[in-house]
């Protein structure tokens, strides 16, 4: 009776306190303050005080300012417009066209961006005018784009990996290492739903574009050459042993620094702007993770998280029937918080459930990075709907049923984790340390 007490007492206060437009960061505090001060003898504001610096003064945290420094440096500069000037000649033979040029470029840009809002931005700013100008179908410019920015949240450096690490007390180079594999899979999803396309639907196909030699289409190509480059110091500096995440991290800002002046692009305003906006979602992110901790000790205490693990051992459920639960549970929850919230609010809950199942940490950091996904592009708190809102200019409506096919390949995509996890697994547990 206490747990369940408990559990109303935390619910009731949540929901009050995020209804009243609160930050989140702030409303997790006040949930655990509350229970602190119910249900244990201890002093709130020394718990609160040591729980904070000690979660906020993780050094695997410093890579999560700096990944985000990186991607906003890069979102200053010409990137997307020589992404898709050297992707163009290599996607326009496939069936879709130039369509792929969003999954080929959203892939690429998520190896150095750990941001969904920053790889939707980046590429959509130079893809959505070239395929509108050849005539693609607007739905289907707008709904891959809405669904293949989102693996920004996977291919590493992925700041929703970085804080799923940092709250479980997980390698970050392993989770890193883990959404490669399934980040790719996804990806091939949704270009296996642009091939769909090009065949049902031929009378939509735009028209076909001027051919072009062999040796053009390798004159093009430079264009892709520095974030090729950028993309094997992040991501292969981790892979081979020669960095931390944060190390890497420092690495990809050097990079991307120097991207930036060899393009001419980085203006001291640009570097200001850049600074300041990863300033401000670090700071975002870090009170979320703050609140997040003291939420975790506050339910502690309570034996919450125990009494529900037990009474998921007495269910007896298989990890497939948890994992199609939490899946749903997911989903709903994703339409009215972020994905970093998400994960951050219940990570206290749900740790020791799937450690009683006996499901992979590993494979479930992947997992959830999925079902988050899809929050990005759900209603009514869907962040990259907001955002390609803003660039296209149509009704969250309009753009929330293009996303629709997405959202299916996403759920797909948890199937595919089921059946095969070592898609997730194989890779960290070979990763050269």
């Amino acid at each position: 009776m206490t747990e369940a007490y408990a559990t109303i007492v935390f619910l009731f206060v949540l929901f009050t306190l995020l209804g009243s437009s609160i930050w989140i960061g702030l409303a997790l505090m006040g949930v655990a303050w509350v229970g602190m001060e119910m249900f244990t003898s201890r002093p709130a504001g020394d718990a609160m005080i040591t729980t904070i610096w000690t979660g906020a003064s993780s050094w695997t945290l410093t890579a999560l300012p700096l990944f985000i420094w990186m991607g906003e440096i890069l979102y200053r500069t010409r990137l997307s417009q020589d992404m898709f000037r050297g992707l163009a000649p290599w996607m326009r033979w496939l069936p879709g066209g130039l369509l792929h040029t969003n999954i080929a470029g959203c892939t690429i840009f998520a190896a150095v961006s750990g941001s969904s809002a920053a790889t939707l931005t980046t590429v959509g700013k130079m893809s959505i005018p070239e395929l509108r100008k050849r005539g693609y179908p607007e739905y289907m410019i707008v709904g891959t784009l809405a669904g293949a920015a989102t693996l920004g949240l996977m291919i590493p450096p992925s700041l929703t990996l970085i804080v799923y690490g940092v709250s479980i007390n997980e390698s970050i180079i392993k989770l890193f290492m883990a959404g490669i594999i399934p980040g790719l899979v996804l990806a091939a999803l949704f270009m296996s739903y642009i091939v769909g396309w090009h065949f049902l639907r031929p009378h939509e196909r735009p028209e076909p574009e001027p051919s072009m030699s062999f040796g053009e289409m390798l004159a093009e190509s430079r264009f892709l050459i520095p974030v090729l480059l950028l993309v094997f110091a992040v991501i292969g500096s981790m892979y081979f042993g020669w960095a931390t995440a944060t190390e890497a991290a420092a690495v990809g800002v050097l990079g991307s620094l120097t991207l930036a002046l060899f393009q001419r692009s980085l203006t001291l305003d640009a570097f200001f702007e850049s600074l300041m906006g990863a300033t401000r979602t670090s700071a975002m992110i870090a009170l979320i993770l703050m609140g997040a901790a003291f939420l975790s000790l506050s339910m502690g205490f309570t034996g919450l998280p125990r009494a529900l693990a037990a009474w998921i051992d007495e269910m007896q459920l298989s990890p497939v029937v948890l994992i199609a639960a939490l899946t749903v549970f997911y989903i709903i929850l994703g339409m009215f918080l972020d994905g970093i919230s998400s994960v951050v609010l219940t990570m206290a809950i749900v740790e020791p459930m799937i450690r009683q199942a006996g499901i992979d940490v590993i494979w479930f950091g992947i997992f959830i990075v999925v079902v988050v996904e899809m929050a990005q592009v759900t209603p009514p708190i869907g962040f990259n709907l907001f955002v390609l809102q803003g660039m296209t200019r149509h009704e969250i409506g309009y753009i929330s049923k293009t996303a629709i096919p997405m959202v299916g390949l996403m759920l797909l995509m948890v199937v595919i984790l089921v059946a095969f996890p070592g898609l997730a697994t194989w890779l960290p547990e070979n990763i050269r340390q």
